[in-house]
């Protein structure tokens, strides 16, 4: 299974931090999202991965390079302006290949093991979320659970951790170059029953602003002092 990295976002919430440093490049506790995710998927047996990139894009590929330096093999799908979550995928589309690949928001951050997911059958679905308790800033949550299937009922609702199995038809619908959300297309697969989930109730940081990004370097900090 391939992986897939959605790092093309400007970041906005993180600003003026990046204006001059892409999103994916922001450091915590010594090193760049983009590093530890690529660290993790090596780890989790993942051989090969695509990257978007837009705003800023070549210090993301200058740095990071073709991959070696993490023991994965790495297709960069670059978008002169950056496309959203559905775009992106749809522009990367030829690197993905046909099969279901993991997705995973480059401004996270999981302790889950991302191995478990390269087994993950979706059978006739179309996708597998992986949601958490919602966190103080999202107290809505974005999908409801039940059992193994993931719908839009008002209530248990859980937040998407930006971590999931996907195949590419969920994005049929978007041409390549076009921008589109993810998030319309996955309630609508789900309204159909089309959409597995699991709620993962580890340890996850959604780095989305300042203040988060502070929170998931005292948590890392806290975690190497104790290992």
């Amino acid at each position: 299974m391939k992986a897939m990295i959605l790092a093309a976002g400007r970041g906005e919430r993180l600003r003026p931090l990046t204006d001059r440093v892409p999103k994916a490049l922001v450091e915590v506790a010594g090193k760049a999202l983009l590093a530890r995710h690529l660290e993790r998927l090596a780890r989790a047996g993942y051989r090969e991965a695509v990257i978007n990139v837009s705003h800023l894009s070549e210090q993301v590929v200058s740095r990071i390079g073709d991959g070696a330096a993490y023991g994965i093999a790495i297709a960069w799908s670059r978008e002169p302006e950056a496309l959203e979550t559905a775009g992106g995928i749809a522009q990367a589309r030829e690197l993905l290949g046909p099969g279901p690949f993991l997705l995973i928001n480059a401004d996270v951050w999981c302790d889950l093991d991302l191995a478990r997911l390269r087994a993950r059958e979706l059978g006739p679905r179309l996708a597998h979320l992986v949601l958490v308790p919602n966190p103080a800033h999202r107290p809505g949550g974005d999908f409801s659970l039940g059992g193994e299937i993931v719908g839009n009922d008002a209530s248990p609702r859980y937040t998407y951790a930006g971590i999931a199995v996907m195949r590419p038809a969920l994005v049929a619908s978007v041409a390549g170059g076009r921008k589109a959300p993810l998030a319309p297309l996955l309630r609508a697969a789900a309204a159909q029953g089309l959409v597995s989930g699991e709620l993962y109730r580890g340890t996850w940081r959604d780095v989305g602003t300042p203040e988060r990004l502070a929170e998931l370097e005292a948590l890392l900090g806290k975690l190497a002092g104790a290992g």
